[in-house]
């Protein structure tokens, strides 16, 4: 049972902590309104003053024919000529749309450095194709990169205006098409045909940015990412205030590529292309000599048509004449081959293909050369020498030169050998022929030369138109499946967006700085701060409506004045029950300016209301103010009293001009020496007279955190009551009240809460008293207020004000 009930406080702790954090922030609704305005203008500002942005997007795919089905069955038949082969790879083609010198190359053909701007309200808008006018720039020999920024007014279609866009002075007045002299050379501006008279009389800037920077900025924009792990497509996106020059830039973009991909399968091709036709001029200077020689031993031996009766023995030895030839051609390929290899050297150098050799293996060495040559070539443009994936080639291409030119050489010797023997066949065969005559046989080893140069001539030229065919039907690896394009929706700044972000801060902003403002907020403001010194709590006085200082009275019934009526119940339950001898109530604070005075009077006020005999002692010798609280001058008092021994009590005392009941002593003269007049003994004697002549003495005090005048009287008292302000005492002075209470210094001392807001209370809702205190409460402090009726705007107000 005990358990339950323990959780059931606690469950109603909490529910009552959460009403009160709800409640504290539901005060302050205004707070909420006026910050989600702000937020929710702010928000309007600040799309009003950004440029709209929208997305272009552009899909290609990269051929890929390990991945099946982008080689068509026309270009399968080019397969032999080294072209159409090579898988490509998804990421690499991604790092090189994303390179500089592609970028590069786009913002050069496009001029997108330049930048064209229209004055606008708010805010400048840019213009790419229907740009009135054009800027073009000549630069010195010295000048790389320029920048600039012009401001244009056009007078008419023929005369503009230039002025520095920076500090809008006139540089000067030119024609359009004019050379302008400028720093890094001449500056050429011309209209177009967007030319109009809503143009004229108006700026236009024109604004010359780095081309680096502007690389820069469009690789950090641009995203190219693969539609999917398993598909060749690629996706690629770029975010612009103009679509229009968006889908530009990914167009040309996606044609670099193209051009880029094809001029390096071309690298093969011209190669071979160039070696081709140097070797036909020099084979066709050896047949013309051949030829020649050819036509001279005819013509000096007057021949036409030379026949021998050894036709039989030319047709058993045309076959060794046959082979002799072949032998003799793959010898004179293999000798080009190894002369072309020992000059070209460098790394970058391919070797000749499809040369026609017939020794399998080394046509298989010279493609895999030419392609690790090709690879390092390409990676060479995106990365440096130290990569360790180009030392790597590097090394494969150096290993397989040496191999392709030992395998040249073997291949050689082996030819040479080959020959040898055939020559030696042949010679057996001239020997059979010796019949023949002399001239059979050297017109013959002509027309052997002759064949031999014929046959390699024809090899060449066939050879050379397969090379062109090569190049004309080379292809992208790139294929366009969507050009770039714009749904025209805006991407940035998105209004929903901006319009639920501005409506949540608005929101969140209040709470914060509420939070913030308790967070530094060290004053007192409710019971909750009483509350944490563990000091009993009397009561609170609410703030009252008007100046008056006397705020009890007999017809008085406003909240203020039942508070002080509570206050006169709860002090007997602290006093007790003995209602024959005289109760002296001490009223005390920890500073000044905390309005003990002011409780003191009208708690005096509300006793004598009672019927009770009551004095009010004005013991305050520092800062006396019940005088001028009644609205009185001057007059002797308790010091004179005491200092002055001719005096009599009885002509101190006077009676209140404002209640019944009531006599005041008042202070008297300011002296030099409180603390000394309080120990005299005059104090005690002035103490036994009016205990002896009132029900009740209430005693203005001196706040006990400044001097000790209370202390050294407090054995008077029978009850203390230890005034705090509201929103005025620093909580961390509370310890005063806490100290002098845990030392039981002050006897029977009880707080009382001053200067609270006057609507609300600290028990549930808005009651004075349930939950605390002594007796019950008065819902809004009294019965039948005539409190002036407010307007729910002051209503608003006075609550936001009171929690405050």
């Amino acid at each position: 049972m005990e358990s339950e009930q323990q959780n059931y406080t606690a469950n109603e702790a909490q529910e009552s902590s959460l009403k009160d954090v709800l409640l504290k922030y539901l005060f302050r609704w205004p707070w909420f309104v006026v910050s989600v305005i702000v937020c929710l203008a702010l928000g309007f500002v600040y799309l009003r003053y950004q440029t709209p942005m929208y997305e272009v997007n552009a899909s290609i795919l990269i051929k890929d024919d390990k991945k099946g089905g982008s080689i068509s069955d026309e270009l399968s038949a080019f397969e032999d000529l080294g072209i159409l082969k090579n898988g490509k790879n998804i990421d690499n083609e991604i790092e090189i749309l994303k390179s500089r010198s592609l970028m590069s190359l786009v913002v050069k053909e496009l001029k997108l450095n330049v930048q064209y701007y229209s004055y606008g309200r708010p805010i400048e808008h840019e213009r790419y194709f229907d740009s009135p006018f054009i800027a073009n720039y000549i630069l010195n020999d010295s000048t790389r990169n320029v920048t600039g920024n012009w401001v244009v007014y056009a007078e008419s279609e023929k005369e503009f205006v230039l002025k520095d866009g920076k500090t809008e002075s006139v540089i000067g007045n030119y024609k359009f098409g004019d050379a302008i002299d400028m720093p890094f050379g001449k500056l050429i501006i011309t209209t177009t045909k967007f030319i109009s008279p809503s143009y004229l009389k108006k700026d236009f800037r024109i604004v010359i940015n780095p081309i680096n920077a502007v690389v820069d900025r469009y690789i950090a924009s641009i995203k190219v990412s693969p539609v999917n792990k398993t598909s060749n497509a690629i996706t690629i996106s770029l975010r612009d205030a103009l679509p229009d020059k968006a889908a530009a830039v990914v167009d040309n973009l996606i044609k670099q590529h193209n051009l880029d991909a094809i001029a390096d399968k071309n690298q093969v091709s011209l190669n071979t292309y160039n070696f081709i036709s140097e070797r036909i001029k020099f084979i066709a200077q050896e047949l013309n000599e051949v030829e020649g020689s050819a036509e001279e031993f005819k013509s000096k031996h007057k021949l036409v048509d030379v026949k021998t009766d050894g036709e039989l023995f030319l047709e058993t030895g045309s076959e060794s004449e046959k082979n002799l030839l072949e032998a003799n051609t793959q010898m004179q390929i293999a000798a080009f081959m190894v002369d072309y290899l020992a000059k070209h050297q460098d790394l970058t150098d391919l070797i000749p293909s499809n040369m026609g050799i017939t020794d399998i293996p080394l046509s298989n060495q010279i493609m895999e050369f030419n392609k690790l040559v090709l690879e390092r070539s390409r990676l060479m443009k995106y990365s440096g020498e130290k990569n360790p994936v180009v030392s790597n080639l590097e090394s494969q291409i150096i290993g397989l030169r040496m191999a392709i030119g030992a395998s040249l050489n073997n291949y050689k010797s082996s030819l040479e050998i080959r020959v040898r023997e055939l020559g030696k066949k042949e010679n057996e065969i001239n020997s059979k022929i010796s019949t023949v005559p002399k001239f059979e046989r050297e017109y013959r080893n002509i027309q052997r030369q002759q064949q031999i140069k014929e046959a390699l001539y024809l090899y060449l030229l066939q050879k050379r138109e397969e090379t062109n065919i090569a190049l004309a039907v080379t292809v992208a690896n790139a294929k366009i499946i969507d050009y770039a394009y714009s749904n025209g929706a805006i991407v940035a700044p998105k209004k929903q967006i901006i319009y639920l972000s501005s409506f949540l801060i608005g929101l969140i902003f209040p709470v914060i700085l509420m939070y913030v403002l308790e967070m530094m907020d060290t004053k007192v403001h409710s019971k909750k701060d009483i509350d944490a010194i563990q000091v009993p709590f009397i009561g609170d006085i609410p703030l009252a409506d008007d100046v008056k200082k006397v705020v009890v009275s007999r017809s008085s019934n406003s909240s203020i004045a039942e508070a002080f009526r509570l206050l006169r119940t709860n002090l007997d339950f602290v006093l007790g029950s003995n209602k024959a001898a005289s109760k002296t109530i001490f009223v005390t604070s920890t500073m000044g300016k905390e309005g003990k005075s002011f409780i003191a009077l009208n708690l005096a006020s509300a006793i004598a209301l009672s019927g009770k005999k009551v004095i009010l002692v004005g013991m305050d010798l520092r800062a006396p103010k019940i005088l001028k609280y009644l609205e009185l001058n001057d007059k002797e008092g308790l010091t004179n009293y005491i200092s002055d021994t001719s005096i009599d009590i009885k002509s101190v005392i006077f009676p209140s001009p404002f209640t019944e009941h009531l006599d005041i002593l008042p202070s008297g003269a300011i002296p030099p020496n409180p603390a000394e007049l309080l120990m005299h003994q005059r104090v005690i004697d002035m103490f036994d007279y009016v205990k002896s002549n009132y029900d009740y003495v209430v005693v203005d005090t001196a706040p006990v955190g400044m001097v000790t005048d209370t202390l050294l009287i407090s054995k008077f008292a029978d009850a203390f009551v230890f005034v705090v302000r509201a929103n005025v005492l620093d909580k961390r002075l509370l310890s005063v009240a806490e100290s002098v209470y845990k030392d039981k210094r002050l006897p029977n001392m009880a707080v009382l809460l001053n200067g609270t807001g006057h609507k609300k209370g600290y028990g549930y809702g808005y009651g004075y008293g349930y939950g605390y205190g002594y007796g019950y409460g008065y819902g809004q402090y009294g019965y039948g207020n005539k409190e002036e009726k407010k307007s729910f705007l002051k209503k608003l107000v006075s609550k936001t004000e009171d929690e405050d």
